[in-house]
């Protein structure tokens, strides 16, 4: 038997770097699956621990959620040690050319795909802001979503930097996040928890003080 799907979270330390500034950060890599498969979204920092907590299961894919360096600086690691392909939103390319200028993503992703593991299906959301080409995973049989950079418990993620946009941000959040169902669980890219109920409330007002 394979068990029952479920999601597990890993936490990894780095840097995050991007026009002229690093800074330090901390890292949620989450991996959904069983037993036998999982996916593992976003592999920021430390392939070695993400490999010890894939195991012996197979690696179906790399997901990831945007091409900030501090999420995908593990992937291509990951990807030669287990043969899964690392896919990202083509709209990210120039992000991700900063960081693996001599490796390509192995394939696209676009909104409306749906990523099989362990039964279930991880449906993609083209949210773009925090990076042209971001990207949330939603999983209606688990309840979750999986929202990188795009939505925290709080607010939006940051639009200050290169390729990002505020109102574009608050666009995705408010036609594509806070639709979905006020129970889903909202698994961010750093950071605790939050959910869809707690946050649709504050649209209007983190438009207005305009971060």
């Amino acid at each position: 038997m394979a068990g029952a799907p479920h999601i597990e979270r890993l936490v990894t330390s780095g840097t995050f770097s991007l026009d002229g500034g690093t800074w330090e950060v901390d890292n949620n890599v989450w991996l959904v699956g069983d037993d036998d498969e999982v996916v593992v979204i976003d592999a920021a920092h430390d392939a070695g621990t993400i490999l010890a907590a894939i195991g012996d299961r197979r690696l179906s894919a790399i997901v990831c959620t945007h091409a900030h360096d501090d999420h995908v600086n593990a992937a291509p690691a990951v990807a030669d040690a287990t043969g899964a392909p690392i896919l990202l939103h083509p709209d990210d390319q120039v992000l991700w050319k900063m960081t693996h200028p001599n490796r390509r993503p192995d394939r696209a992703l676009a909104d409306g795909d749906v990523i099989d593991v362990a039964g279930i299906g991880l449906r993609v959301l083209h949210t773009p802001g925090h990076a042209p080409g971001a990207v949330c995973l939603y999983a209606p049989e688990l309840g979750a979503l999986f929202s990188g950079d795009t939505l925290f418990a709080g607010g939006p993620g940051a639009t200050g930097r290169s390729y990002s946009d505020f109102g574009t941000i608050i666009t995705s959040i408010g036609d594509r996040l806070l639709t979905l169902p006020g129970e889903t669980v909202v698994h961010t890219g750093h950071g605790e928890t939050t959910g869809i109920a707690a946050e649709s409330p504050h649209l209007q007002e983190w438009a207005a003080r305009g971060w």
